[in-house]
């Protein structure tokens, strides 16, 4: 179904990389701890490794522009107008 879309779109949702990324950076943090003294430690080691992941993602989405209006015409309706 991916590639039923058009280019513009597929480029605006392609996420394996970013997804890929954050995950190898949340094993990084817990590959190296044998175990977490509760669940909350867990959670907030995770928590600290994506606020640290997140602060990469300052670049906007390539070609958004055309992507936006692709996405206006193949899903009429859907988006608030502009």
């Amino acid at each position: 179904p991916f590639f039923g879309y058009l280019p513009e779109i597929r480029r605006a949702v392609y996420t394996t990389n970013c997804v890929e990324a954050l995950n190898f950076q949340l094993r990084k943090v817990t590959k190296t701890k044998g175990a977490f003294p509760s669940e909350d430690a867990a959670l907030k080691v995770l928590y600290l490794a994506i606020q640290r992941a997140s602060a990469k993602w300052s670049g906007p989405i390539k070609d958004w522009r055309s992507a936006l209006n692709v996405f206006t015409i193949v899903f009429e309706g859907r988006l608030p107008a502009r």
